[in-house]
C-alpha cells in the first residue's frame, strides 16, 4: 500500500524465520562468556553527547558523521549510543564498580550509527561486546582472544581469521603521528578528500583507508613498529607468545589501527572472506587511558566487540542450525469444550512441565483445520481434547514428526508421558 508506513532505512525487523541463528548465538555468547567469569551489565541506549565526543574522539568518522544526535526538552543534547564501551565506563566510574577490584563485565544490544546501509552495516544494528578493567598485562588480552575463539568454535564458524596489532602507548603514538603528517604531507596532491581531513587531525586513519587509489602510498608508509619502547614490544610478543601456546593462528597487520581514539597497544581482529567489503565479524583491544579520560582513576582495560548482524549472516551463509524455537506441542480442542477449560489445561500443562513450549488453538476451527495448524507451527506433539477425552477427564498425544502411535492417557498421567517423549532423550548442546 502506497501509504503504509515504512522502517526507516538501514533499521531493519528480525523476522521470526530468521530468530532460531540469533537465539543459539545469544545462548552460546552468554554460556561462554559465563564460563570465563564475564559478568552481564546494561547500560542506556541513550547517553549524553559528550560522553562519546571524550570517549570515542572528536577526530573519529563516528563523532563526526554518524551519530544521531538530537536535543532534549530540556535543552541537553544526547545521542544513542554509536558502540558500547563509553557507556560501559561511564557506568563504572559513575557506580564505583572500578574501586580496587577487577571487574570482568558484557554486554549485548542495539547500537546506532548514520552510514550508508549495505550488507553487513546497517543504521541500527547489534552487537556483543566485553571489557575487563584492572589487569595490566598480556594475560587478559590473550584470555579475551581466546574467549572470541572459543565462542566461534561452538557456534562451528569457520574460515575466520585472526589479525593482530599494536598500537603502543600515546606517548609512542604521538611521536608515530608525527612522522605520518610528514610522511603524508608529502603525499598531499594524491590524497582523496577523507584523508586530506584526516592529515591534520587522525593521520592514522588514514592507514584505515579503504580507497584503491591510495594502497601503494599507505604501504609505505612509516610503521608504528619503529616508535616503539621496550615495555610496549614485551607487552605484545607476551600476546603472541600466549596465543602462540595456545594453536590460535593469527597475521599481525602493521596496518590494523582501529576506529576509535581510545585504544592502546593490542588491537585485534577477526575477518572473513565470505561477506564481501564488510570482513571484520569482531574487533577489540586493549584502552587503557579512556576511565581516566571520562573522569575516573586510572584503569587498564581491554575488551572486544563482535557484529550480531554479520555474525548471523555469516553462521546463515555457512548453514549453520538455529535454536528450535517452535513449539513443543500443540493443543487442539473441540469447540464444545469451552476456552475457560481449555485454557485452564494449558495452564496446568505449563505448571507441571515448565520447560514446555505449548501453543494453544484460537479460532476454533475443524479437527482436520486444528491438525493443518499444528502441523505448521513445527510442534512435534499434538494434544487432542475432543468431547469423548473431555468426559473421561483424559487427553490423546499424537506424535506429529516421527511414527509412533498415538495414545490416550487420563490427564494427570499426561505430564509424565509428554516428558518423556519429548525430553527423554533430548540430545545435550
Amino acid at each position: 500500500m502506497s501509504d503504509a508506513v515504512r522502517s526507516v532505512r538501514g533499521i531493519n525487523d528480525v523476522l521470526p524465520a530468521e530468530n532460531p541463528v540469533w537465539a543459539r548465538l545469544e545462548r552460546v555468547a552468554a554460556e561462554v562468556f559465563a564460563t570465563y567469569g564475564y559478568d552481564r551489565i546494561r547500560t542506556p541506549i541513550i547517553e549524553h553527547t559528550r560522553l562519546f565526543e571524550r570517549g570515542v574522539g572528536e577526530a573519529t568518522d563516528i563523532v563526526e558523521k554518524e551519530m544521531y544526535t538530537f536535543t532534549d526538552r530540556s535543552g541537553d543534547s544526547l545521542t544513542l549510543r554509536p558502540e558500547g564501551t563509553a557507556g560501559v565506563v561511564r557506568s563504572g566510574i559513575e557506580n564505583g564498580l572500578f574501586h580496587n577490584t577487577t571487574q570482568r563485565l558484557w554486554y549485548s544490544g542495539p547500537m546506532f550509527r548514520h552510514e550508508r546501509p549495505q550488507k553487513g552495516r546497517y543504521r541500527q544494528f547489534h552487537q556483543f561486546g566485553v571489557e575487563a578493567f584492572g589487569p595490566t598485562g598480556p594475560d587478559v588480552d590473550i584470555e579475551q582472544i581466546a574467549m572470541s575463539s572459543r565462542l566461534f568454535t561452538r557456534l562451528g564458524v569457520s574460515g575466520l581469521m585472526l589479525t593482530l596489532n599494536t598500537l603502543g602507548t600515546p606517548e609512542e603514538r604521538r611521536h608515530y603521528r608525527a612522522a605520518l603528517m610528514a610522511y603524508f604531507s608529502e603525499h598531499r596532491e594524491s590524497l582523496d578528500e577523507d584523508s586530506l581531513n584526516r592529515l591534520e587531525r587522525n593521520p592514522m586513519r588514514i592507514l584505515d583507508s579503504k580507497n584503491p587509489e591510495l594502497a601503494e602510498i599507505i604501504a609505505n608508509a612509516p610503521t608504528l613498529e619503529d616508535h616503539l619502547g621496550d615495555e610496549s614490544r614485551a607487552h605484545f610478543d607476551g600476546v603472541c607468545q600466549g596465543l602462540d601456546q595456545l594453536g590460535i593462528g593469527y597475521r599481525i597487520n602493521p596496518r590494523l589501527v582501529r576506529g576509535l581514539d581510545y585504544y592502546t597497544r593490542t588491537v585485534f581482529e577477526w575477518i572473513t572472506t565470505d561477506l564481501g567489503a564488510q570482513d571484520a565479524v569482531c574487533s577489540g583491544g586493549r584502552f587503557d587511558g579512556l576511565v581516566a579520560r571520562l573522569g575516573g582513576s586510572s584503569t587498564p582495560a581491554t575488551g572486544f566487540a563482535l557484529g550480531t548482524e554479520r555474525l548471523v549472516q555469516l553462521m546463515t551463509a555457512q548453514e549453520l542450525a538455529g535454536d528450535d524455537v517452535s513449539p513443543h506441542a500443540y493443543l487442539v480442542a473441540a469447540d464444545s469444550i469451552g476456552t475457560p477449560r481449555i485454557s485452564a489445561i494449558a495452564e496446568w500443562l505449563r505448571d507441571q512441565l515448565p520447560k514446555l513450549r505449548l501453543r494453544v488453538n484460537t479460532g476454533g476451527g475443524s479437527f482436520k483445520s486444528q491438525f493443518k495448524r499444528a502441523d505448521r507451527s513445527g510442534a512435534r506433539l499434538a494434544l487432542v481434547i475432543g468431547e469423548v477425552e473431555a468426559s473421561m477427564d483424559s487427553i490423546s498425544i499424537k506424535p506429529l514428526t516421527d511414527q509412533r502411535e498415538q495414545a490416550s492417557v487420563a490427564l494427570t498421567d499426561a505430564p509424565a508421558l509428554i516428558d518423556d517423549w519429548l525430553f527423554a532423550s533430548a540430545p545435550a548442546e
